[in-house]
């Protein structure tokens, strides 16, 4: 994957949909043909859209952003951040999930909840 491509987290998804201005400016550097998410992010959003109208904008808006599917390497990844982290950093499922796809993707993260992930050595986070 290409270094410019930024892996977003659920939450900074949400701001957007928010209107958190500060957000957007941020989304509008990085570029929207640069910004993925993972199938797990979409997921979330799905699952927290309100009713069908909101399901249907953020369909539309996942159709033109850069998806990130599950595979053996992402998933291999995820066992052995699970193996790692999640006894001693308390490492939720969705959150290793979209970390293990950043790593294996080489890419970075960009998220608002760094101390959900700032433990995991190798990954990079956005700033």
């Amino acid at each position: 994957m290409e270094k410019n491509i930024i892996l977003c987290d659920t939450n900074i998804l949400i701001e957007f949909y928010k209107n958190n201005q500060n957000i957007i400016a941020e989304l509008e550097k990085i570029g929207s043909t640069n910004i993925a998410l993972s199938v797990i992010t979409a997921g979330e959003l799905l699952f927290g859209a309100l009713n069908k109208k909101e399901t249907q904008i953020i369909k539309k808006d996942i159709e033109h952003l850069i998806l990130m599917n599950l595979n053996d390497s992402i998933s291999k990844k995820f066992i052995e951040l699970m193996l790692k982290y999640t006894k001693s950093h308390a490492l939720a499922v969705p959150d290793a999930l979209i970390a293990a796809t950043a790593l294996v993707s080489n890419v970075k993260l960009y998220t608002l909840n760094v101390k959900d992930f700032q433990f995991i050595d190798e990954l990079v986070l956005y700033k």
